[in-house]
């Protein structure tokens, strides 16, 4: 995979547990790798629930594949300029075996 559409810098985090000062387990959302990746965004929709709408924004983010990130899943996160994306989905991109992920996810646009 070719550097050139990789131009934007994600973080992606990973739900765990550690110890705070007082030996208590504390759940937080942990660093897992930060990466170059290629963005689009897929569609934008909105949602009524409950007497009232919330936005929200599919993108799609690929990456290069690594030992880093071969167990990324959708129970981690990315980061993005700020803005909290849940993943929804992770594939081998189209340009061959481990040589690319995409990753699906889903952000508040509000």
């Amino acid at each position: 995979m070719k550097a050139g559409p990789l131009d934007r810098r994600i973080t992606i985090e990973r739900f765990t547990t550690e110890k705070n000062e007082w030996n208590e387990d504390v759940e937080i959302w942990a660093p897992l790798v930060t990466v170059w990746c290629a963005k689009r965004d897929a569609s934008a929709g909105e949602s009524y629930r409950a007497q009232s709408v919330s936005a929200q924004i599919t993108t799609r983010f690929t990456i290069r594949y690594s030992s880093q990130v071969a167990d990324v899943n959708p129970k981690d996160r990315i980061i993005y300029e700020g803005r909290v994306y849940n993943i929804t989905a992770v594939r081998e991109a189209a340009e061959g075996r481990r040589v690319a992920l995409e990753i699906d996810a889903v952000a508040r646009a509000d």
